[in-house]
């Protein structure tokens, strides 16, 4: 596979191992914003993006979830019109209803009120299952086995690079109102029961921040998007 072709504002580096360790590497190093470290394997393909966040962590975690409708956004693209993707608040990649990847995030710091001196988001997809016997567990797919076969991982990244680059684009000029009313229409489990952070209750929506509302018998909890950062490998 050649390498692949990104907007401008973005560059790309081509990985063997995690994009996501890569990529933070690169941040501590002081690589510029906008690079994005990918893997397109035979089973699954990743990527990583890298951030050089101007507000606190707790306004620039609002990177997650909109890296994550650029996803959805590109896959969506891609994929059969009857495919249907959507996002998780814990930052779940689903196909069908299905845990198909996942989106993470790391960052330098991780006081919510201090201003970070990188971000990374990155996400893993499975494209193909990791047993013959898909039914062993529903809850889990493969992207080829969903009916998107004749999706290239490779033009995914090129496609998530894209509308991610849009979308930025779009909360830059106009804030989070747009981003947030996407992001709702493609939110998995909104009024169900769920458990995060050690708290089980019915899942409301979320705030401004994109902090999850959680209300339980004791009332309705805030549980910060800070909460999902990940340990720096």
């Amino acid at each position: 596979m050649s390498d692949l072709a990104f907007p401008p504002a973005m560059f790309g580096e081509k990985v063997d191992g995690d994009p996501a360790e890569t990529a933070i590497l690169r941040a501590i190093q002081g690589v510029d914003a906008g690079l994005i470290t990918y893997r397109v394997a035979s089973d699954q393909v990743g990527a990583a993006l890298v951030f050089a966040p101007e507000v606190p962590l707790a306004q620039a975690m609002t990177m997650l979830p909109l890296c994550g409708v650029g996803f959805q956004n590109a896959l969506g693209a891609l994929a059969p019109p009857e495919v249907a993707v959507h996002l998780g608040w814990d930052s779940g990649l689903r196909v069908n209803g299905a845990l198909c990847g996942q989106m993470r995030a790391f960052a330098s710091g991780t006081d919510p009120e201090s201003v970070p001196d990188w971000l990374v988001i990155a996400w893993q997809l499975v494209l193909l299952p990791l047993t013959e016997d898909t039914g062993t567990d529903p809850d889990r797919t493969a992207l080829y086995a969903e009916g998107c076969a004749d999706v290239d991982p490779g033009m995914l990244v090129e496609a998530w690079a894209r509308h991610t680059l849009n979308w930025i684009a779009k909360w830059e000029d106009a804030g989070p109102r747009a981003l947030a009313a996407e992001w709702r229409g493609l939110a998995h489990g909104v009024g169900d029961e769920t458990a995060q952070d050690g708290r089980t209750g019915t899942f409301l929506g979320v705030d401004e921040d994109f902090g999850m509302l959680l209300r339980d018998a004791d009332g309705t909890h805030l549980i910060p998007l800070t909460t999902l950062l990940e340990d720096t490998p």
